[in-house]
């Protein structure tokens, strides 16, 4: 016959002979601020696991009026950047005895609305908003809870907000893909182009600004049509590759990939090409994939600083941030390839 007897907290605390405080405070990350050993946190820790206990955080949190749970908003998993971001988010989460969650919202602020408000039901004590396409409209659930929040990558006016110095990581990459280029032997296509991202949102914008203004000064004017704004979308970047291809007859001098996911529609196009014309064109990508690394032409990258990003974030957590609408920009870091 299976036993179906699940360990109680008291259980646990007969077995580690200490009392259900102590067992709870060892289980819920609060044994320090208890004073309690780390020897016994640990002992209590693995017993709870050969037991196969699992603390209820949402009963517990009602409890002690607190969870313990951080959550993370991102807007998708596909994306290279917001992975490692993250993973970043849930170290930093667990330094600080808090339990992190990380939803992705697909860039729907009907679903940005909707997460918000389940971790709001959970007790979620903090949010890390990232890459939300309406940032102000989660604050306001998260003042209207009293939950502390703070915007990472696109900013907002109701939270703090911690974003890439977009501006310069493009200009400094323009500037590159200027200096590592060769002028075509086509006039039309002695040009750079710009293919990606979003129009009106912020980090995209501040993109756009920092390759126009590098390109301007070197080449002359940028007429609008180098901006392609084809969102952040594998298969949207493939069709506007292609399209940009035929329309010029041949591929550009320069072209700025507005993110990795950019980088990997672009790429399907490009190899259906002869080797010889890719490499008559200069590559950048504003986000840093260490597999373009093996491809047979290179691809100059700016790799946004993920460990600056989460680390002025969490301050905003820990209580030490600034105050809602400011921004606080972090440099990212230009890598060329050899």
């Amino acid at each position: 016959m299976v036993n179906s007897h699940k360990s109680t907290i008291y259980d646990l605390a007969a077995l580690a002979r200490t009392s259900a405080s102590t067992v709870s405070a060892s289980l819920n990350g609060t044994w320090q601020q208890r004073r309690i050993s780390e020897e016994t946190a640990k002992r209590v820790q693995q017993l709870a696991q050969d037991k196969g206990y699992a603390l209820n955080r949402q009963a517990s949190g009602l409890r002690r009026n607190r969870s313990g749970l951080i959550g993370m908003m991102i807007p998708t998993h596909e994306d290279r950047f917001f992975g490692v971001l993250s993973q970043a988010f849930e170290r930093m989460a667990r330094e600080r005895g808090l339990h992190p969650m990380v939803v992705s919202t697909l860039r729907d602020p009907a679903i940005e609305v909707r997460t918000v408000q389940t971790l709001i039901s959970y007790q979620v004590e903090h949010l890390i908003v990232t890459g939300a396409t309406h940032p102000d409209g989660v604050s306001a659930l998260c003042m209207r809870h009293r939950v502390r929040h703070v915007n990472v990558d696109l900013p907002g006016k109701k939270a703090p907000s911690i974003t890439s110095d977009n501006r310069w990581g493009a200009a400094e990459l323009t500037r590159l893909l200027i200096a590592r280029s060769a002028e075509p032997a086509e006039r039309a296509r002695n040009r750079l182009y710009f293919l990606g991202g979003i129009r009106g949102e912020f980090a995209t914008e501040q993109r756009v600004l920092g390759f126009s203004e590098v390109a301007r000064r070197r080449l002359g004017p940028v007429q609008e049509q180098q901006l392609i704004r084809c969102g952040y979308d594998v298969n949207q970047a493939e069709v506007a590759m292609a399209r940009l291809y035929q329309d010029l007859g041949g591929l550009p001098r320069g072209l700025l990939l507005a993110s990795g996911v950019c980088l990997e529609g672009a790429l399907r196009f490009l190899r259906t090409l002869p080797m010889d014309e890719v490499l008559a064109c200069t590559f950048g990508s504003y986000d840093w994939d260490p597999f373009a690394a093996g491809l047979r032409f290179p691809v100059h990258m700016v790799r946004q600083n993920v460990e600056g990003l989460m680390s002025e974030a969490y301050k905003v957590i820990d209580g030490e941030g600034s105050q809602a609408g400011h921004v606080v920009q972090v440099r990212p870091v230009l890598i060329a390839s050899p």
